[in-house]
């Protein structure tokens, strides 16, 4: 080369351009992944009405590994509070539909009484199965206020198995997988209440 200060300099002005945009890469894909996170914490906490928490329920599990309960898996719990005290748990289950897995997200008040419900993960049937998909949704809201001191633990069932709850029309093995993962989950809460809630380590 005739010019190597000139090539130094070229070298530089590349490697400073590299620099800098990698660096920008790294600033924007911090900033992309934390929009993410916040994206899915708002649509995971939908189902907890916000009146009922002043923490991050998400940033604070309750449990070490899955648990797998009669009729369900449960994923994971995680703990709500208000000025410092329990306030709800939310319970993600998983129960086996019609189609595939479904994965739900269970909000459970400290008396053990239904807060909401919602689907996280479905592949059922299109038109049938999958209408508990979708927030909010009308099936799956016939739940919420409900517990185990209100309905006793052999009316959780759908009517046509004997039990209290509608089904969602032409979709029964989806219904009845809901239907026992929510229980499952009331149970579960009413058995650990302590754990869960933080009252055990007082």
């Amino acid at each position: 080369m005739n010019n190597p200060g000139g090539v130094a300099i070229l070298i530089g002005l590349i490697a400073l351009g590299s620099g800098a945009t990698y660096l920008a890469h790294l600033s924007t894909a911090g900033r992309i992944e934390a929009q993410r996170q916040a994206k899915e914490n708002r649509a995971l906490l939908e189902v907890l009405p916000q009146e009922r928490y002043d923490n991050q329920p998400l940033a604070q599990p309750v449990m070490a590994a899955a648990v797998p309960l009669a009729h369900s898996t449960l994923l994971a719990a995680y703990r709500a509070t208000r000025a410092g005290q329990p306030s709800a748990l939310l319970m993600r289950s998983q129960a086996a539909g019609y189609e595939g897995s479904i994965e739900l997200l269970i909000a459970i008040d400290v008396q053990g009484r239904l807060l909401g419900v919602k689907t996280l993960h479905q592949s059922e049937t299109p038109g049938l199965g999958a209408a508990i998909a979708g927030w909010p949704n009308a099936w799956l809201q016939t739940f919420t206020g409900q517990s185990r001191q209100q309905t006793g633990d052999s009316a959780w069932a759908l009517k046509k198995d004997g039990g209290a709850f509608d089904q969602l029309a032409g979709a029964t093995v989806t219904s009845r997988a809901v239907l026992e993962a929510v229980h499952d989950a009331l149970r579960y809460f009413d058995e650990h209440r302590a754990q869960l809630t933080g009252a055990a380590d007082e």
